[in-house]
């Protein structure tokens, strides 16, 4: 077989000046990118005879240049190991380009940032056999382009199940869109709104300024809602808005379920309005003192659309959301997204189906709950005493109430902890009008196993 580029494994441009002979334009452009560092010492040349047929000119030609920079150093030529660029060589501007060298920026130790699972938990073992089944398994159409903008059927019809089953969500297959994650569902969603002119979606009084800060920039104004021991106050929503985004199951970052009163009252202003819920079920599957709260949207199939995703119960890493959407909202949504399935990868939604349906998902959750439920008690016993807990009957995260007037300090003296922490503060919407509660808000799902007893410690050294 003829050998070249293709066959060699590599590729070069060599501008070989013209006015010059072959051979010197030739020695001068290897020499030049040799001395120039484009190819790096130790690189392997092709042969000769492979160059040659590349550049259209004398095989000679090629074996004297290569002759001539192996005198002068550039190149080494061993038998068998072929002629390659020498160790010697050097960059000529590597002095001068060097970057300066200065110490690495160095994060904190710890971390009890909240949002995050532990990511070292991930069953890298049990996704990779799915990831196998669901390979082997997968029609050959499955590597195309995906013109169904929902997303693979496997994986909608997988969610079906385990949502009715585990969330009480009424998720008829053809209505669940697949989406990258909760906040590509939001935008879509807010893309929607707007062109139906919607002017407000009201939002709950501590949350995700990033979630808000994306409706604003739809165009979206968004009013809040008071937030107390109940939830979210939804008897104070008003025919103006005509959406709420809210966070039923586990108040992100409060951590109180909405009563029944209020998701009465969250339902009664949708079908008197015609607005729209918007429910964030983000760990809807961490309950660990009674049975989960179930899914709002089981109350009004028609008026909520529901999110859900991997991020808390696998990892956000995989980019992998889900909406079910009422039906008269799915054309809508579907031409917001498009009708190509770009979002997330075709593989990747076929494992998370074949995850699913071999019950590798629910024997995961089991797990991580056990092990989220004994960190969450660990933390509640070493906090005992000096601080109030709450918000612990659900989720990844808890929240220790403060003196008043406490939380800036106790957050620098975590600093010098070397501890990542937020305060209750960070999450309060500016136009809400609470009362002040100096509180953290403490991530326990994040730190790793053999991280989790010195970042506790740090913790309990940061408390007043």
């Amino acid at each position: 077989m003829t050998e070249s580029w293709a066959t060699f494994g590599a590729d070069l441009h060599l501008d070989l000046s013209a006015g010059r002979g072959l051979r010197a334009g030739l020695t001068e452009a290897l020499r030049e990118a040799a001395r120039s560092g484009r190819l790096a010492a130790g690189t392997r040349l092709p042969s000769s005879r492979t160059l040659a047929a590349d550049l259209g000119i004398a095989r000679n030609t090629v074996a004297e240049a290569y002759a001539e920079l192996v005198a002068e150093g550039w190149l080494t030529a061993r038998q068998g190991s072929g002629t390659r660029v020498a160790e010697r060589a050097r960059p000529r501007r590597a002095a001068a380009a060097a970057p300066v060298r200065r110490p690495a920026r160095k994060g904190p130790s710890y971390s009890l940032l909240p949002g995050f699972p532990d990511l070292g938990a991930f069953p890298r073992a049990a996704w990779l056999s799915a990831a196998r089944r669901a390979l082997t398994d997968a029609p050959n159409e499955a590597f195309g382009y995906g013109f169904d903008g929902r997303g693979r059927v496997e994986l909608r019809q997988a969610l079906a199940g385990y949502l009715a089953r585990a969330r009480g969500v009424y998720a008829d297959p053809e209505r669940i869109v697949l989406c990258a994650g909760f906040l590509h569902g939001l935008t879509l969603l807010a893309g929607v709104l707007r062109a139906r002119r919607v002017r407000e979606v009201a939002v709950e009084g501590y949350g995700l300024d990033f979630h808000r800060n994306l409706l604003v920039r739809a165009g979206l104004r968004t009013p809040p809602l008071g937030v107390d021991g109940d939830g979210a106050r939804t008897g104070e929503l008003t025919a103006a808005a005509g959406a709420v985004l809210l966070t039923p199951a586990h108040q992100f970052p409060t951590g109180a379920a909405l009563t029944p009163a209020r998701r009465a009252a969250a339902v009664d202003w949708a079908r008197t309005t015609g607005g729209l819920i918007l429910e964030d079920d983000y760990d809807g599957e961490f309950r660990y003192d009674r049975q989960p709260v179930g899914a709002l949207q089981g109350l009004d199939p028609d008026r909520v659309v529901y999110l859900g995703t991997a991020s808390k119960s696998l990892a956000p890493g995989l980019r992998m959301g889900w909406m079910v959407v009422p039906p008269g909202l799915l054309d809508e949504v579907l031409a917001a997204k498009g009708p190509t399935d770009w979002a997330s990868s075709t593989l990747e939604q076929l494992t998370l189906a074949e995850f699913i349906t071999s019950g590798a998902y629910d024997r995961h959750v089991r797990g991580m709950r056990l092990r989220y439920r004994r960190r969450r008690d660990e933390l509640a016993a070493a906090v005992a005493g000096r601080v109030g807990v709450s918000g612990i009957a659900a989720g990844l995260h808890a929240v220790l109430d403060l003196p008043a007037g406490t939380e800036r300090s106790v957050l620098q003296s975590a600093a010098w902890q070397d501890l990542a922490l937020h305060g209750l503060s960070a999450f309060r919407h500016p136009e809400a009008g609470l009362a002040p509660r100096d509180a953290l808000v403490v991530g326990y799902g994040t730190p790793s196993d053999s991280a989790w007893s010195p970042t506790l410690a740090a913790l309990v050294a940061a408390l007043p």
